[in-house]
């Protein structure tokens, strides 16, 4: 019997898909003694409110509110964990951190959420990536810079990194591809992405990014293609 190698959710968008439509809320802690250990992989989604996390994330997992946008951006403080895997079973998580940065939120919140997330990315035993979400037209703020000096260290040492630049349709081309190679530059040795929840753009790309990422061996996996072509806006 031979085996299908196109039967690979890291090479087949529909298959990624597929599994990130697996996912399922899996409990929500206001701090971090109250995370479940886990030996699955772990992937973080953080980002400043109104980057557009909580609709990205139910864009790829094609579930309209399965990460749920506060209409009090900023007022969000607890980590939901999500389950993926097929027929119950849990083969990654994903984390949705709070959103960070909001001006309406009192200072000593912000302060508290911020060490909490420094402390959960810098230990979290089984995280394997971030994605870091920031809207392109702001481009990466103070508390962003920070987050990526934090993690760069964790990054250094096999820690995943996508710098997913949401909302890409409100930008001309010229813009998008711009951001991009910005992106690229800032990423601190990761991925950089342009994303459209509206136009469904990035999608395929990211969702089988995730899926090499919580599945394939640290340096078990071939060489990447170029994908700088099908993140461009048309």
């Amino acid at each position: 019997m031979t085996h299908d190698l196109t039967a690979d959710p890291g090479r087949d968008p529909r298959l990624a898909n597929g599994w990130l439509h697996t996912a399922r809320f899996l409990t929500t802690a206001p701090q971090l003694e109250h995370l479940p250990a886990l030996e699955v992989p772990e992937i973080a989604f953080v980002g400043r409110s109104n980057a557009g996390k909580s609709t990205a994330i139910n864009t790829l997992t094609q579930q309209k509110r399965l990460a749920f946008a506060s209409k009090t951006p900023g007022r969000t403080q607890s980590i939901n964990l999500f389950s993926l895997g097929k027929q119950g079973a849990t083969d990654a998580v994903l984390a949705d951190l709070p959103g960070y940065g909001y001006a309406a939120v009192p200072r000593e919140a912000k302060i508290r959420w911020q060490r909490v997330m420094a402390n959960y990315l810098l230990t979290r035993p089984n995280l394997v990536a971030v994605v870091l979400l920031v809207d392109p037209r702001l481009g990466l703020t103070e508390l962003d810079e920070a987050l990526l000096e934090a993690i760069r260290p964790r990054v250094e040492q096999g820690l995943k990194f996508l710098l997913l630049l949401t909302k890409a349709d409100k930008l001309t081309r010229t813009e998008a591809n711009k951001a991009l190679s910005i992106a690229k530059l800032q990423s601190a040795g990761g991925e950089a992405r342009l994303f459209s929840a509206l136009k469904k753009q990035g999608l395929d790309e990211v969702a089988m990014l995730l899926w090499r990422w919580t599945h394939e061996p640290p340096g078990g996996a071939a060489p990447e293609a170029d994908t700088d072509e099908p993140d461009e806006v048309a």
